[in-house]
């Protein structure tokens, strides 16, 4: 793994503003603020996931999958982000476990419940599908797909959009381990990389050790994924997804490095499955895994930053956010029959489909 690197030293003055912490005596890694907005959207995305759970769990939802485990690379990489519509902008294709990354970039926690609940006033996909398909396309999100893995080709074509404009947006995709093994990852990396028509595109893996309920180690062959990428001469790197400082100061070079030169690099993130696949194999705590939350939260106290009687504020805040959305959605309406052509097919003046 690569460690942490900290960021470079103030000069002048008798206290820099970035650097040091409370106690002036220990360098930090990042500026206090951002360390403590990274905590709290931390928090945020596990709340909202473990009531996503308690949904499910409750009878109110059919089917959970999400990102507990990974929130520690998904914020990080919602809040670098160059948010907006349009080929300037950075595009995302997600997988089902990418809920940091919306959080992070502003989504509120009733849109997730909506989708996980099913109920018409779902934005992402107006209660047709299940929890964790987002689609924002006012943020050039893309709908996540439940097929695993055809991301990886579909953010080909919102690269070659960005490269052909000249534009300083990437395109972002991330998708697990075990889905690397789809031909559509394979594709990815030879397309992304032909000589002198490289690809804008941050091809990420977040590989948290399964593929459902097989392990890392009895499918793979290469040490890291990430070691795949060297063959095509694509910018390759493995990190500690687990530490959201290593994970934001390496997406920031990463996102750097493509901006600049227009080539594409490949970012391995080494992560935990806190609750299993889905709710398929119960959704409840595995042993031995490491919580990333609760891990930044140990170094931001010994950081002089943040105080157990704020930390648990700040989870009850959103733990009761959660809940209230969730009281909120069970008011809400399911979609109707008649709605399950929408967004299918282009709508006449008329709101119908049939007299094309």
């Amino acid at each position: 793994m690569i460690k942490s690197q900290s960021s470079s030293r103030s000069k002048g003055g008798k206290r820099p503003s970035r650097g040091l912490s409370s106690r002036g005596t220990k360098k930090l890694p990042l500026p206090k603020d951002l360390l403590l907005q990274i905590h709290r959207l931390m928090v945020k995305s596990r709340a909202l996931e473990d009531r996503l759970i308690k949904i499910y769990k409750a009878g109110e939802s059919y089917f959970w999958i999400g990102g507990p485990g990974e929130e520690a690379f998904g914020v990080p990489l919602g809040l670098l982000v160059h948010k907006g519509q349009g080929p300037q902008y950075d595009w995302l294709h997600l997988h089902y476990r990418a809920t940091p990354t919306l959080v992070a970039m502003g989504m509120p926690m009733i849109d997730s419940v909506r989708l996980m609940m099913n109920r018409a006033t779902d934005v992402s996909t107006g209660g047709r599908n299940f929890s964790n398909h987002y689609c924002y396309p006012q943020w050039n999100v893309a709908p996540v797909s439940s097929p695993i893995e055809v991301q990886y080709s579909m953010a080909l074509g919102t690269a070659r959009v960005q490269q052909r404009h000249g534009t300083k947006g990437v395109s972002i995709v991330t998708g697990g381990d075990a889905g690397t093994a789809e031909g559509d990852f394979a594709s990815c990396l030879v397309w992304a990389s032909r000589p002198g028509q490289e690809l804008p595109l941050l091809i990420t893996v977040q590989n948290n050790g399964w593929g459902i309920s097989t392990d890392y180690d009895s499918q793979h062959g290469e040490k890291h994924i990430a070691d795949r990428g060297k063959a095509f001469g694509i910018k390759s790197l493995v990190m500690n997804g687990n530490d959201p400082v290593e994970s934001y100061l390496k997406l920031k070079e990463s996102l750097d490095y493509i901006r600049k030169t227009g080539k594409p690099v490949l970012l391995e993130a080494l992560v935990s499955r806190l609750y299993g696949h889905s709710s398929a194999s119960g959704a409840n705590m595995e042993k031995g895994q490491v919580c990333c939350v609760q891990s930044f939260e140990e170094k931001l106290k010994k950081w002089g930053l943040l105080k157990d009687k704020e930390a648990l504020a700040i989870r009850t805040e959103y733990e009761t956010e959660a809940k209230m959305a969730q009281e909120q959605a069970r008011q809400e309406p399911a979609p109707t029959p008649e709605s399950v052509w929408d967004h299918v097919y282009a709508h006449n003046e008329n709101g119908d489909w049939r007299n094309y």
